[in-house]
């Protein structure tokens, strides 16, 4: 949350293929990246209106490195409102201050107590208050300029924060905030201290997932040319998702970059959540894909298993507009809290739904292997599949929960160990999943026995084929 760093990081009812709905919510989601594209990834004249709230986040969990600085500019006037009749106020009880990342318990424990967080010494430091930039404006006497820097022994990851002490009171003002850390040869860094690897590291996953993406299409076409039939059309969505996926980690690469140098992605973020959305969609459709079966057991899917896809692309949507949100706006806007718990509970509630239709798949199958004349196919099926649950159940436990955990508690400047094992669990992921489900002939996966579809499935086939001879 610096002047130029990034805030994050963190558009059918009849289902023939998968591709209608996705379309319609890349149109929505493009509506919503077109009215930000004249954003910037940073707090820069961030404005705070007629807001009475008693502590406002400014910019949060940055890690400063030893000389590291803050550079704090608020136009004047600033405007202070209060009840009628009420008694001056004292400019001395709102000001700045920031503190600890990991002291945010104590920070809400003194206002619930009543207390003023600007005479907690404890847990902040306080960088100057309304009264002290009335006597230290300019020589135009319409802006007042702050600096400190972080002194040594002191680095560490640190929160800015506006605190209101005076009941009944609001404000309004505008504010321009720089974070940044020396740079080795002199200049301005202005990633965090735990972000300065992430450059490398995303250039780094682009090539290689570059490398899966070209051995995964070298695959499928030496798969189509020896054994006809056997490429379905998963495959080919298995490997777009793959493309999508390199041109999220590049655009990362550079939006990083651009930050660290000018204190601006320069529209590398537009691309990035362009990309990042489609990954995303993506991600979530070729997962339930699989899970039901779809082009490798069947060419259709049933009514149930099209509501999981309206249920899990809409919200997929939601999330992204989230992200774009919390991305785009810096987290003194109202609400700002309230959109980052709704990004999560969203992404939380789409990793559960994927995880029903690979469920009705292993009791579908538990019971077609009781059948006799197709144990062994069905039992080798149905191992496959509580394979592929279990990975799917663990994929998402570390990404969800083990990543948010390690850069919790990760020291300031490793930070970016949490981007690490995210992507490593991610290509391990995807390396697993193309490897069980790869085109070949004796893939216990891909035997198609009509025999073994449900009857409602059967229905469906006649239905839509009665459909397409009236049309």
């Amino acid at each position: 949350p610096s002047r130029g760093r990034r805030l994050g990081p963190h558009c059918q009812a009849r289902f023939v293929e998968p591709g209608t709905m996705t379309r319609r919510a890349l149109t929505l989601l493009a509506l919503v990246l077109a009215l930000v594209a004249g954003c910037e990834a940073r707090i820069r004249d961030e404005p705070v209106e007629r807001d009475g709230r008693a502590l406002i986040p400014i910019a949060m969990d940055y890690g400063f490195e030893e000389d590291g600085s803050i550079e704090i500019s608020i136009q004047h006037p600033v405007h202070l409102f209060t009840v009628e009749n009420a008694p001056e106020i004292d400019k001395t009880k709102l000001g700045f201050f920031i503190t600890a990342s990991k002291a945010d318990t104590a920070l809400e424990a003194d206002i619930a107590k009543g207390g003023c967080l600007l005479d907690d010494l404890d847990h902040t430091l306080v960088l100057f208050t309304f009264a002290d930039m009335a006597e230290h404006l300019n020589e135009e006497g319409d802006e007042y300029k702050f600096s400190y820097t972080i002194a040594p022994g002191k680095q560490g990851e640190y929160s800015l924060y506006y605190t209101n002490c005076v009941p009944n009171t609001a404000v309004s003002f505008n504010l321009e905030v720089e974070l940044y850390n020396p740079m080795a040869g002199g200049g301005k860094d202005y990633l965090s201290a735990g972000e300065k690897p992430l450059p490398t590291l995303y250039l780094i996953a682009f090539f290689v997932y570059a490398a899966v993406g070209a051995f995964w299409a070298l695959t499928l076409y030496n798969s189509k040319n020896s054994q006809p039939g056997s490429v379905q059309q998963i495959h080919l969505l298995m490997g777009v998702l793959v493309f999508f996926k390199c041109l999220t980690v590049l655009c990362q690469s550079g939006m990083y970059h651009l930050i660290r140098m000018k204190g601006d992605p320069e529209g590398w973020n537009i691309a990035f959540y362009i990309f990042y959305s489609i990954r995303g969609l993506l991600l979530f459709t070729v997962v339930v894909l699989i899970g039901t079966g779809w082009s490798f057991l069947k060419p259709f899917l049933n009514d149930r298993e099209k509501q999981v896809l309206m249920i899990v692309i809409p919200l997929q949507v939601f999330a992204n507009i989230a992200v774009v949100i919390l991305d785009e706006n810096g987290p003194a806007l109202n609400g700002w809290l309230e959109w980052r718990d709704l990004f999560h509970l969203l992404d939380i509630i789409c990793c559960c739904a994927i995880l029903f239709p690979i469920v009705w798949s292993i009791k579908h199958l538990r019971e077609a292997a009781m059948t006799d004349g197709k144990k062994i196919r069905n039992m080798n099926k149905l191992i496959l599949f509580r394979q592929f649950y279990v990975m799917v159940v663990a994929y998402i436990y570390f990404t969800r929960i083990i990543v948010f955990l390690l850069k919790s508690t990760a020291a300031y400047n490793l930070t970016w160990l949490s981007n690490f094992a995210e992507e490593g669990a991610t290509l391990a992921f995807y390396c697993v999943t193309g490897w069980m489900f790869r085109p070949i002939v004796d893939n216990p996966y891909l035997h198609l026995n009509e025999d073994e579809l449900e009857l409602e499935d059967i229905e469906a086939i006649v239905e839509e084929g009665v459909e397409g001879k009236g049309a």
